[in-house]
């Protein structure tokens, strides 16, 4: 669902009337506020005084007045110019790469009310993320000044919530190069199509006995299994999709304490949980074709579209032209040197440690032996499939043979999706891992992980 800029425009003068006494309280604060709620004097008053005071510490709040200022958006880029030095012109989204850039420009205190303000005028429910005192910045994982809204409400991209499920015999809409999220627990098998979860991006499930929501943010196409069932904790979380991004990459919710969480690092950020230590476990999840995943699993069942919300769910229909682009839709800063930022990799953070593989490394060979941390792995891969298994493989090598998979004797074993299993009954677990565009990966995690080279 989105908010088209004449309703946003009233939803903000709506919200301005019970800010106006604070803001004479604060001279910065009523100066940046002119840029969205001021006359044009007060506009041009407010944008002077800024000038002449000289601080770059209020470019973060005159970021979102210019992102929603319509009109004046030429004068706050001069504005911006003068206080950084920078000739970026009218860009938000230049702007937003050099604010990450530059985090020692710690924002004045004034973001905190107005930034609150802009958003809560979108939607009234933002406030269940954005409580004041979660904002300040010693209480906060990540920037609020680099928080954005994604052009949704709170859950207006809405979670499946323990969806209907049909036997693959039954899914006839179904073609046999959909691409699906493959699940197996315990032996309950399930796939989730990503025409489908395009959608909603989050389910939140019982597979095999164990609670799991799968996070998938379709900007940074990464889908992440989680468990739910924290220690300590009664009940497993539940999850949904806030409307906010950082960094291009989806900020989620869980329902109980409407803490804000990192898709893609399974950790709190915002809100009461930032303290609690926890760091959701992953589970393995694989993208393949419905066609592989059904021969390989017959008694799957699959994501029925009676969903209970009304999508188009056509194959190649959502997210059609971002995924055709090598273009990000939101700012987030990437290293190209060696990688296009849209291009995949399969990540595994397990073990202390963090290690990449870029998809087109399985066009040479679809097994890879390497290591992760010291631990010895084995990476099954089809970049056509966009599919990549990794399994625990002890002191063992391993080579593709005959569309199978045998170790340095000559061994023939077998895959399934918990283990590797040898003819003697020897297993090698499952490693949980998951496919990324590279930006995702090198924005969050840099330098403190390590890419495979081939």
């Amino acid at each position: 669902m989105s908010i088209t800029r004449r309703s946003f425009t009233g939803m903000l003068a709506a919200a301005a009337l019970p800010n106006a006494l604070s803001a004479q309280q604060d001279p910065v604060l009523e100066a940046v506020r002119s840029t969205l709620y001021g006359s044009s004097s007060e506009f041009k008053q407010g944008m002077a005084y800024l000038v002449q005071r000289g601080n770059p510490d209020v470019v973060p709040a005159l970021l979102t007045g210019m992102r929603y200022g319509g009109r004046r958006t030429d004068e706050i880029a001069e504005v911006m110019q003068a206080l950084t030095g920078q000739n970026l012109g009218t860009d938000w989204f230049d702007w937003m790469l050099w604010q990450e850039k530059n985090p020692h420009v710690v924002p004045h205190p004034s973001l905190i009310p107005f930034k609150r303000e802009v958003l809560l005028g979108i939607d009234p429910n933002f406030d269940d993320f954005l409580r004041p005192k979660y904002l300040q910045r010693d209480k906060m994982k990540i920037r609020l000044e680099e928080i954005t809204w994604g052009g949704v409400t709170k859950d207006g991209i809405p979670s499946l919530d323990n969806p209907t499920l049909i036997s693959a015999s039954k899914a006839s809409y179904m073609k046999d190069d959909d691409l699906v999220f493959g699940v197996s627990i315990n032996g309950d098998e399930r796939a989730y199509p990503l025409r489908i979860m395009g959608w909603h991006e989050m389910f939140n499930e019982v597979i095999g006995g164990v609670p799991v929501a799968l996070a998938y943010c379709t900007l940074c196409g990464s889908g992440i299994l989680f468990e739910t069932h924290v220690t300590g904790r009664r009940k497993p979380l539940v999850f949904g999709s806030s409307g906010f991004l950082y960094r291009s990459n989806k900020l989620m919710f869980d329902r109980e304490t409407h803490s804000l969480w990192n898709q893609y690092t399974g950790k709190p950020v915002v809100g009461p949980l930032v303290s609690s230590g926890i760091t959701l476990q992953q589970r393995p999840v694989v993208i393949t074709t419905w066609e592989s995943w059904k021969s390989s699993h017959p008694g799957t069942r699959v994501l029925s579209q009676n969903t209970g919300h009304r999508r188009n769910y056509g194959s190649g229909v959502v997210y059609r032209e971002y995924f055709a682009s090598p273009e990000l839709m939101f700012p987030a800063l990437v290293d190209q040197s060696e990688h296009s930022q849209k291009d995949y990799i399969f990540a595994i953070r397990q073990f202390g440690a963090a290690r990449a593989w870029p998809l087109d490394a399985f066009t040479k060979t679809r097994v890879i032996n390497d290591a992760i941390a010291n631990r010895p792995l084995v990476l099954i891969g089809n970049p056509d499939k966009r599919a990549v298994r990794a399994f625990e493989r002890a002191s063992y090598r391993f080579t593709a043979s005959d569309g199978g998979l045998v170790d340095q004797t000559g061994q023939k074993w077998t895959m399934t999706e918990e283990a590797l299993i040898g003819p003697d009954g020897t297993r090698l677990p499952r490693v949980a891992g998951h496919i990324s565009y590279w930006f995702a990966w090198d924005n969050y995690l840099g330098d403190a992980a390590t890419v495979y080279d081939g």
